[in-house]
């Protein structure tokens, strides 16, 4: 708050000056108390691991086009439903889950008439067009697979491996364990090196990677399908998992 009065508002100028007079030395003297850090080296270590692959995913989509935007809605749903139905059968949480994917329904434009091609109108609604789309992932990789074969309104889209969830933290544990165990290793020799007996950690980060914890590109197969008999042939493949020890310690 402002003072009132000229001679209060003098009188908090004066103090105001003499309080930011007071507090420039006394940071420069503190400045001059806290020496700069010395004998501080950083560092950074890291260890990796390949690990097997052990969650299946395989994306089932079809499409559908028409003159009407209604029956086209209802083809794709009656397409859902019977492969949603079909997958049902075989779920089991952590083994097999099932959910829906993208549904979407779009116009089709015929091309711009002669009269409007000038302003870029379109040559109004022709048609209209959809897609749906069933996720079918899971650990039990030989089930998922199977399942391929017994759904036949969609075809197989998309199909990828990665980590599953308890997979990728049990090995990132690991992980992480070793690469600060190698970051201590490290940051002993190099006190060592330099001539010192040991060291304290100022501070520390430590990051883990894998390709299983962000969704991946999955390898995209041309709309196929597989007899009732012949489930979709798959092979996992290992993932790399990294961990990484970034900080700085002080040499003693």
């Amino acid at each position: 708050m402002m003072p009132s009065s000229p001679r209060s508002f003098r009188q908090f100028l004066a103090l105001s000056t003499f309080g930011a007079a007071l507090a420039a030395p006394m940071a420069t003297a503190w400045a001059q108390v806290m020496p700069q850090p010395q004998n501080v080296v950083s560092l950074t270590a890291s260890a990796s691991v390949e690990v097997n692959k052990d969650w299946l995913t395989v994306v089932f989509s079809t499409t559908r086009e028409g003159a009407d935007a209604a029956v086209v809605q209802n083809q794709l749903k009656q397409a859902l439903d019977a492969a949603l139905n079909e997958a049902r059968k075989s779920a089991r949480p952590g083994q097999l889950e099932v959910q829906t994917g993208g549904f979407s329904l779009y116009p089709r434009y015929a091309p711009p008439n002669p009269k409007g091609a000038s302003a870029g109108l379109p040559g109004g609604i022709v048609g209209w067009q959809g897609s749906t789309e069933l996720i079918v992932q899971g650990r039990d990789t030989q089930a998922v697979s199977q399942l391929t074969s017994r759904i036949q309104t969609l075809s197989i889209a998309r199909v990828g491996f990665s980590l599953s969830r308890e997979a990728r933290e049990k090995v990132e544990a690991d992980v992480s364990a070793e690469a600060i165990d190698r970051f201590r290793q490290r940051a002993d020799a190099v006190s060592r090196q330099f001539g010192f007996a040991g060291y304290t950690v100022r501070e520390v980060s430590v990051s883990a990677d894998s390709g299983g914890h962000v969704p991946q590109p999955m390898m995209r197969a041309q709309a196929m399908k597989t007899s009732s008999d012949e489930a979709l042939p798959v092979e996992a493949g290992k993932a790399t998992v990294t961990a990484t020890v970034n900080g700085s310690v002080q040499m003693k």
